[in-house]
């Protein structure tokens, strides 16, 4: 059977990556084809782009918080019955972890995967000068595998081909298309991205425009050509979405255009551990399910939805009972954000929360943390014990502590250092920090163990 896959890369952030790739999946999709979207790097915001037009769930290849047999096994698990995969790359093409190595880079992952790559070109303000760019990329490393270009931003038919000749005859590699400077399509931002596609509602008619606009200047027949790759030779032995056993607990999950921030990886790898998952919706005022055994927060914008999440009272009440009650938590960034007393959005509004964990979020429109972080408990944290984890932050809050020893959760190393991070409280483990569970998938055990614990104590 034949394999095609291909690597969306960049020469740098902003030059149209995320743009050209749900593009080019709309146009595959109106094919009638199957497309499978992956990102590399930690992102939560892109991925959901991606399974909005393709309708099958986006996952993330990271080369530095997973290992590379961890990496093809969720890659061969997501491409499976897939006409094509599309790889969306992360910042340029060889930035990632280190500045000294490929270790975390859109590259990395193109060899890892063995996938032919595009390479996305801004070409505003140029036209022999994209050919020294292209070149640049080419020569500077070995083993990526660059097999056409894109050019990005160009003003008029007459500019790409100017652009084409240059980069065709001095690089050797094919142009296979354009995007216009001025699209006549707008994707909104705001400060961590794009505008998560659960917000954004009824998707349909963006995705059929922007397939349209992308079919007329990129040459898609050539691209499938392309995206031709040898099979992969993955180890199905363990795989981590394999079922290890029957389900022992049950746990909430909240899921709603406020939390939504979850690798797959991390729900897949807790159902195939025995953790039957059930949805609640805290900004639809839902309370945590009466008969769980764990609760799960994950990230997302809650000050977006700050003023109708203080007003769900019985949402907040049920979440800050289940915590008090003891039932095992994890809550992370978006999730640790809910669970304080208040948030105060950048308008200086301040907004209750559930109440959980002494101290506020102030938000603020300068980053206050990014980057991948390796991740130990602190104060005989049950969900990490003695294990270390890697994950990642990525915020524009900060934690206002109200005592002075406050409770950390988790000792976290990153480009700036070590620091602690977090609140420890009950059986409650909350903080800034995104988890991937597969870089310590013992902690799922850890999680389990509590809970069947916890529930002991309940029914004796």
């Amino acid at each position: 059977m034949t394999e095609r896959r291909i690597v969306i890369a960049g020469t740098g952030s902003g030059v149209g990556k995320t743009t050209l790739t749900i593009g080019l999946m709309a146009a595959l999709k109106k094919m009638g084809l199957t497309v499978q979207g992956f990102k590399c790097g930690p992102d939560y915001i892109d991925p959901s782009y991606h399974t909005a037009v393709t309708k099958r769930n986006s996952r993330n290849l990271d080369s530095w918080m997973l290992t590379k047999d961890l990496v093809l096994d969720i890659f061969s698990h997501g491409s499976q019955g897939a006409d094509i995969s599309i790889i969306e790359g992360v910042m340029g093409f060889f930035d990632g972890k280190n500045p000294e190595t490929n270790e975390g880079s859109t590259a990395e992952i193109s060899m890892n995967t063995k996938s032919p790559v595009l390479l996305v070109v801004n070409c505003e303000s140029m036209a022999r000068s994209a050919a020294a760019i292209v070149k640049g990329f080419q020569l500077f490393a070995e083993g990526p595998k660059i097999v056409a270009v894109i050019a990005n931003k160009v003003g008029s038919d007459g500019h790409f081909q100017l652009v084409k000749t240059a980069i065709e005859q001095e690089c050797h590699v094919p142009v296979i298309g354009y995007l216009k400077r001025e699209l006549d399509i707008e994707i909104p931002e705001r400060h961590l991205g794009l505008i998560p596609s659960m917000e954004r509602g009824e998707l349909g008619s963006f995705f059929d425009k922007l397939g349209t606009l992308v079919s007329e200047t990129v040459d898609i027949e050539k691209l499938l050509e392309l995206a031709v790759a040898e099979p992969l030779e993955v180890s199905r032995k363990s795989s981590i979405f394999e079922k290890q056993r029957e389900n022992l607990v049950k746990v909430a999950v909240a899921k709603d255009s406020a939390f939504n921030f979850y690798y797959p990886e991390n729900l897949e790898i807790m159902e195939a551990k025995g953790i039957e998952i059930v949805y609640f919706s805290p900004l639809a005022d839902e309370e945590v399910p009466e008969d769980v055994d764990g609760l799960y927060i994950g990230g997302g914008f809650p000050e977006e939805f700050a003023q109708d999440l203080a007003c769900n009272l019985k949402a907040k009440q049920s979440v800050k009972q289940a915590i008090e009650n003891g039932l095992p938590a994890l809550a992370e960034c978006g999730g640790f954000m809910y669970l304080t007393k208040f948030i105060e959005t950048t308008d200086k509004k301040k907004h209750e929360m559930a109440g959980v964990i002494s101290g506020s979020i102030q938000m603020q429109t300068k980053l206050a943390a990014l980057g991948y972080r390796e991740i130990n408990g602190q104060n005989a944290n049950f969900i990490l014990e003695d294990l270390s984890a890697r994950g990642h932050e990525f915020h524009y809050s900060i934690f206002k502590a109200v005592e002075e020893d406050v409770p950390y959760a988790y000792e976290t190393k990153g480009m700036r250092g070590v620091s602690k991070e977090g609140y420890l409280l009950h059986n409650l483990s909350a903080g800034y920090t995104h988890f991937h569970f597969a870089s310590c998938p013992e902690m799922v055990e850890n999680w389990i163990r509590k809970c069947l614990e916890n529930r002991g104590k309940r029914y004796e």
